[in-house]
Order: C-alpha cells, then sequence, then structure tokens
C-alpha cells in the first residue's frame, strides 16, 4: 500500500497534479484563423511560424540555435507529453495565447518523454501556430531546468535568457497571460543559467 501511494504521488508531481481544474478558454482560433491574426508578425515569427505545428528533429545546438534566430522576441517554450493529461487540458490555452500574443512572442512546443507517433496523433487534435522540437531523452528540458513537472513553461526574454520557469498546468488564459506580462522582456531570474550554453545533443 505504501508503495502504491508513493507511485501514484511521483506520477501526480510529474503531471504537475494538485493545480485545480483547467479552464478552457472561451475561444480557441483554428490554425488558420491563428495564422491571419499573427500577419503583421516581424519576420523571424513569421519564419517560425511557417513549420506550423510541425514535430521538429533537431539535436541540442540546432534547438540553440532556433532560439538565437529569434533573438529580439521573448520566447516562451511549452514542455508537454501527449501521455500527460495536464498537458492536453492546457494545450488550449497555450493555442489561444500563441493567437493573441504570437505576433510579438515566439512560441515552441517541445515534446519531451514522448514517442514521435503517439505526438503527432495528439498534435493533429491540437493543431498549433507554433512548431515543437523532439526532446525524446529530456535533454533540451534538463538544460532549460525544466526537466521535473509535465508541462513546464519556460520564458525566455528578448536576449535568450532565461527568466523563469512555471512547474505545472496553468488553469486559465488570465493566469498565463498574468506570467507573460510579467516575464516577457524580462530580466534574467537570480541563479537562471544564463542561456542555452548547456543544452548537449539529445539522441535522435
Amino acid at each position: 500500500m505504501v508503495v502504491a501511494i508513493v507511485v501514484v504521488t511521483a506520477i501526480g508531481l510529474a503531471q504537475g497534479g494538485g493545480d485545480g481544474a483547467v479552464r478552457r478558454p472561451d475561444r480557441v482560433p483554428s490554425v488558420a484563423d491563428a495564422r491571419q491574426q499573427v500577419r503583421g508578425a516581424p519576420a523571424a515569427l513569421r519564419r517560425l511560424y511557417a513549420d506550423g505545428d510541425a514535430l521538429l528533429r533537431v539535436n541540442g545546438d540546432e534547438f540553440v540555435a532556433l532560439v538565437r534566430r529569434l533573438r529580439g522576441h521573448p520566447v516562451v517554450i511549452n514542455k508537454w507529453a501527449s501521455w500527460c493529461g495536464p498537458c492536453r487540458t492546457e494545450f488550449p490555452i497555450l493555442r489561444r495565447a500563441a493567437a493573441d500574443h504570437g505576433s510579438r512572442v515566439a512560441f515552441v512546443g517541445l515534446n519531451s518523454g514522448d514517442e514521435p507517433a503517439d505526438a503527432r496523433r495528439f498534435l493533429r487534435r491540437e493543431p498549433t501556430l507554433y512548431p515543437h522540437v523532439r526532446d525524446p531523452d529530456e535533454q533540451i528540458a534538463s538544460a532549460l531546468e525544466a526537466n521535473v513537472t509535465y508541462p513546464s513553461t519556460i520564458f525566455l526574454d528578448a536576449k535568450g535568457d532565461i527568466v523563469q520557469v512555471k512547474q505545472g498546468v496553468y488553469t486559465s488564459l488570465a493566469d498565463f497571460e498574468r506570467d507573460l506580462r510579467r516575464y516577457a522582456g524580462a530580466r534574467p531570474a537570480p541563479g537562471a543559467n544564463g542561456g542555452l550554453q548547456s543544452v548537449g545533443r539529445p539522441s535522435r
């Protein structure tokens, strides 16, 4: 019985449990509608979103290069997995936020600890404006200080420095937008790793 309780507790922590019910936004735009909302975005963001909801197979250096191309813009990186219940319920919040704010903030998904076929199947049900990077061994998530909880959301400032890592699920669009206002363009947090220099080469 004790072992069972420990296992259930560990799963709950890994999946960001205990944060309350997630409130789905009243409107979740289609990818086509989201593209219309960000059509005036700067060139770097338009190039990012040109990949749509693709699941990109990149190594650590290529991920660093992707983020560097976004310098000058705050970046939101959302770590998720198809098997993570809170990730699935949070996804509409990210979809709506990307449409509403993606013309000035870059959004990137980080699919960690997942099977590519399962991730692609999920993205067909929940298509996004922004692309997703495969991170099967969580090496990128670890470098971003987000390797404990699913989901996690990492905020980078316009210089590419980590300013905040939110461990766990956002329960409403308002909660997410509060942190977006607080951290988009914020100064690096004390003790943050200062960027992505420690990202290694994940296994393919």
